[in-house]
């Protein structure tokens, strides 16, 4: 039989990289205590406030069909957000509700590129871009993302790798999963670039709300972007409601309504009872968002004493998100067979770098979303094998 040439681009695809953290389930199937910090779900349970605004929309019978651009009330709370944080209106006209970042993300994408185009992302980059990128036919162009600039992305080196086929650069900052977090300046320096190559930008932006320390800055609310950015986002990470599936997009008119038959051909809009939870969640401050910003940041506090400077180990407290790295090649492995090592022998499970992009190979990332008592343990475990693979180099 025949199939779509979209089903040959993206055989496979993913499944290799997260090989340590299929591995690790089966090992705990066996009955083997393993400490995971391989994927980032918040730890903490979705606000009752939410979870009962959800409930009583579904017993006043807020189960039926919606909108194909969203709910009018989730569409409102969206633009009084972005209209208070960009200082300009942003209408409804602007706005499309997905079910969650990822299906905007891929949406997005599918109505900016084809076959033949270009679409750049950072690297390290997050593990799904591969595949968002590749479902539309195009191909996808790295900047390296460079360690003695934070992972913060540099406008001299995406002005390298852009061609006649550049259409999009698919920024993500806080960046996932470096938690590196560009500057307003960076942003400005980006944005040029992007005018005088007349390139999209899609902005992920779904940990905006977990910056440690400092401010977020956004192309979408730059006014000379406003015709030329795509942002999306979600309540996954900032309201600890991943499994509610609720995100968007905020764009140009123009392009929300030329999205919005193909939206409508794959998904005619989301669960109206979940539109109005995260209606009432944006409303109001997350706090959600700041009990994991305090324990994020004290978890990866946590991590760098007990890793940096050990066995050969750098590992940075970051910017933002929940997740941390540590450069583990001064071990001589790569990132995959550390992590598998450290799997098999001490009963670890982390994410080798290799997963994140060719420019984070050597390293680990580690999730913070556990409790401290795994943390120590892990640590304790992650320098056990560094320092037993020093020795060996040693001898």
């Amino acid at each position: 039989m025949r199939y779509a040439s979209v089903t040959e681009r993206l055989a496979g695809l993913g499944s290799d990289k997260w090989a340590v953290h299929f591995r690790a389930r089966q090992m705990k199937q066996a009955g083997h205590e393993i400490i995971e910090l391989t994927i980032g779900e918040p730890d903490i349970p979705t606000p009752t406030d939410m979870i009962d605004v959800a409930e009583r929309a579904m017993r006043a019978g807020r189960t039926g069909y919606s909108s194909g651009r969203g709910e009018p009330a989730l569409l409102a709370a969206l633009s009084a957000k972005y209209t208070q944080r960009a200082g300009r209106p942003i209408g409804p006209e602007n706005i499309m509700c997905f079910s969650g970042t990822q299906t905007a993300l891929a949406m997005v994408m599918m109505g900016l590129a084809e076959e033949g185009d270009e679409i750049i992302t950072g690297d390290p980059l997050y593990a799904t871009y591969d595949g968002v990128v590749r479902a539309t036919g195009a191909t996808r162009v790295s900047v390296p993302l460079r360690p003695e600039k934070g992972f913060r992305m540099q406008a001299a080196d995406l002005e390298k790798v852009i061609t006649p086929r550049s259409r999009v650069l698919l920024l993500n900052s806080p960046h996932n999963p470096t938690g590196a977090v560009l500057s307003t300046d960076d942003i400005a320096e980006i944005g040029e670039v992007c005018i005088r190559h007349n390139l999209w930008i899609v902005s992920d932006e779904v940990y905006e709300l977990m910056i440690y320390d400092g401010a977020f800055a956004s192309p979408l609310d730059r006014p000379e972007l406003a015709d030329r950015v795509i942002a999306v986002a979600s309540i996954s990470k900032s309201h600890a409601a991943p499994g509610f599936r609720s995100g968007w997009c905020i764009a140009p008119k123009e392009f929300t309504e030329r999205l919005l038959p193909l939206s409508e051909s794959m998904l005619f809009g989301g669960q109206p009872f979940i539109a109005d939870m995260t209606a009432y969640a944006l409303g109001r401050p997350s706090a959600a968002a700041a009990t994991m910003r305090e324990s994020f940041l004290r978890r990866a506090r946590r991590i760098s004493e007990r890793l940096d400077g050990k066995a050969g180990i750098v590992s940075k407290v970051p910017q933002a998100g929940m997740f941390i790295l540590a450069d583990i090649r001064a071990t001589g492995l790569s990132g995959q067979e550390f992590a598998m090592r450290l799997l098999e022998e001490e009963l670890v499970a982390v994410m080798p770098g290799e997963s994140f992009g060719d420019n984070l190979s050597g390293y680990l990332r580690l999730s913070l979303s556990v409790a401290d008592d795994k943390i120590d343990a892990a640590c304790a475990g992650i320098v056990r094998l560094a320092s037993r693979l020093q020795q060996r180099k040693s001898a």
